[in-house]
């Protein structure tokens, strides 16, 4: 079955094989945010356990898919091999940062707005912070392909395949993060839903800039992979942990952060 996703993906065009699996990355946002056709609310514990594992698989894919590759494609030794990793790393964490300071955003557990003053609406501001953890996702899947359309023999379908899939299974409890709180707020079903759904949809337009960019620059990989890696850690050191942390949950989502890195680590190892 894998290998059979693995060579249709070698059969097509890498970016757009890069729009399809981010494609595919939104649909299982979309199916999490379909629970709130089934349940009004979500016992907290579960998805506190849900979103720590979301942090973990954030995290192993940052390293096994990213970073990882990234130093091996780099040239020399020593602090040479490393630097373009490092360098890259610090551009994505400071690109989050910054729309981190700008883009106004609520988080679940949270009162304060972050980002500049505006007059969004709360469920708005719910949106537009689980898409801010959204735009590394697909820009990380989008580099993986553009990186194989350059040749870059680090750079594998059988692995931006992997990355997706594991990026697809952390979308899931992120839908039901967003739908949910909407729904207990008192908005309808289809709105909780289509708002749910709609805070992935950043990830295909990020998957094809990402693969579009590597694929015309291909000295540029090595950053972008690192990049995305700095991204994806940002966001969850700076959203997601924090978010788990407000409750007396912090054990289930501690758990659920391993759970989450070991499925990541095993899948990418295992498949890629």
């Amino acid at each position: 079955m894998f290998q059979s996703i693995v060579d249709y993906f070698t059969s097509i065009d890498p970016i757009l094989a890069a729009l399809y699996a981010s494609l595919f990355t939104w649909f299982l946002t979309a199916l999490g945010a379909s629970f709130v056709f089934m349940f009004k609310t979500m016992n907290r514990t579960v998805l506190d356990g849900m979103l720590g594992f979301t942090g973990g698989v954030m995290v192993a894919a940052s390293f096994w898919s990213l970073l990882a590759p990234a130093i091996e494609m780099t040239g020399g030794e020593g602090f040479a091999k490393v630097i373009p990793a490092a360098f890259g790393f610090f551009l994505g964490a400071l690109f989050i940062f910054g729309i981190d300071k700008v883009l106004p955003h609520l988080h679940i557990n949270f009162k304060v707005t972050e980002g500049i003053k505006s007059p969004w609406q709360r469920t708005t501001l719910l949106v537009s912070a689980i898409t801010l953890h959204n735009i590394p996702e697909g820009l990380a899947v989008g580099v993986l392909f553009g990186g194989v359309a350059a040749g870059i023999p680090e750079a594998s379908i059988a692995g931006a395949v992997t990355l997706a899939i594991g990026i697809g299974i952390q979308n899931f409890p992120e839908g039901i993060a967003v739908a949910m709180p909407l729904r207990r707020m008192g908005m309808s079903r289809w709105k909780s839903f289509m708002y749910g759904q709609s805070s992935a949809l950043v990830e295909p337009v990020a998957a094809v800039l990402g693969a579009f960019a590597v694929t015309f620059f291909t000295p540029i990989l090595p950053y972008a992979l690192a990049f995305a890696a700095g991204a994806m850690i940002f966001v969850v050191v700076e959203e997601v942990i924090p978010e788990t942390q407000q409750d007396k949950n912090t054990d289930i989502a501690t758990l659920g952060f391993v759970g989450g890195f070991i499925v990541m680590m095993v899948l990418d190892v295992a498949l890629s």
